[in-house]
């Protein structure tokens, strides 16, 4: 049987992780570089990127050009965005056919056996998505505060700096936020990153990073960021359950995938606020936390569509798995 190699793209607000697959479920070759979502940078400078990675992977295994590249990518929230995407990438002339996907349908399909359910992403921003047995899909058009969209660390990290300024200058409770947010920016006060964002010195994207701080703050009683993390937690739930019932899922023994680096808070009244609230609206939905990367679900997706084994997806699953994380050229297993 001839082995055919598959390029497979995780593209998240923050890096890019690309890898090559064989349909026999090889792992050859693991790359990772800056976004390539072009929700977040110019789309040719996205091109480029995945360019970049795909000429890597590929070199290392000889190169030549796949048979197939899988690119589920935040921001491809339109069919427009991913009717540009797709029109770029099939001009680099990396694989002989090209498929775009929301990086949504990459985290459901690496948390579940066979990619049916629903998933939330929460890293620097937010959506939701998912997937019945009969094919019918479901997302949120997570265009952001115009569609109502809130949740995510950058989201969170701007409510946590209105809330420390706020409580500085007495138009909201006292908080130990304050001193964190400045401290965490190594400034005086929270008013002067809110300056220094204004001015231009600090990007706004770099609030992201207080979402340890919110979390370490809650945790220690602090009660405006208890506050913000159980909002945080019952967005997540809703973004779950109107998901689900969206697609007929409410009453159906359905997995829920959590996925995106906000997850990864250790924080145990956050995740079992989310896992009560869902709970309450979906009694047989079993909520689940993303252990793969979520390339492994963009690679299972190249799988399926070209017809692979179940042999072959769960080989494939343990060597990524394994691996963990980039890597330059795999032997192929015998």
């Amino acid at each position: 049987m001839t082995v055919r190699r598959i390029l497979a793209l995780d593209v998240g607000n923050s890096k890019t992780d690309l890898v090559l697959v064989t349909s026999a479920g090889d792992l050859l070759a693991w790359r990772r570089g800056p976004t390539a979502s072009q929700q977040q940078v110019p789309l040719a400078r996205a091109i480029d990127a995945v360019a970049r990675l795909g000429r890597e992977a590929l070199a290392a295994d000889g190169g030549g050009r796949a048979e197939l590249l899988v690119h589920c990518a935040a921001g491809i929230d339109l069919p427009g965005d991913a009717h540009r995407v797709e029109a770029g990438l099939e001009g680099l002339d990396l694989a002989a056919s090209v498929v775009v996907e929301n990086d949504i349908f990459a985290a459901l399909r690496a948390g579940t056996e066979a990619g049916h359910g629903v998933a939330v992403i929460c890293g620097a921003g937010i959506n939701a998505g998912g997937l019945a047995r009969d094919g019918r899909a479901f997302r949120f058009p997570a265009l952001g505060g115009i569609t109502g969209d809130w949740g995510g660390g950058q989201d969170l990290g701007l409510l946590a700096l209105g809330a420390a300024v706020r409580g500085a200058d007495g138009r909201g409770p006292r908080t130990e936020l304050g001193s964190l947010v400045a401290g965490h920016f190594h400034v005086s006060r929270p008013l002067a990153v809110a300056h220094a964002i204004y001015r231009g010195r600090l990007e706004e994207l770099r609030l992201a990073e207080l979402v340890p701080v919110v979390f370490q703050a809650a945790a220690a009683g602090d009660g405006e960021a208890r506050r913000l993390v159980d909002h945080l937690a019952d967005e997540v739930a809703l973004l779950a359950l109107v998901a689900l019932r969206h697609l007929g899922l409410r009453r159906a023994a359905s997995d829920v995938i959590l996925a995106g680096g906000v997850f990864a808070a250790s924080e145990a009244d956050f995740h079992g606020r989310i896992a009560r609230t869902i709970a309450a609206g979906a009694p047989r939905a079993r909520v689940r936390h993303l252990e793969v990367p979520p390339v492994l679900g963009a690679a299972l997706l190249g799988l399926d569509r070209i017809g692979a084994t179940a042999e072959a997806r769960s080989r494939l699953r343990d060597a990524i798995s394994r691996a963990g994380g980039p890597l330059g050229r795999v032997q192929r297993q015998a």
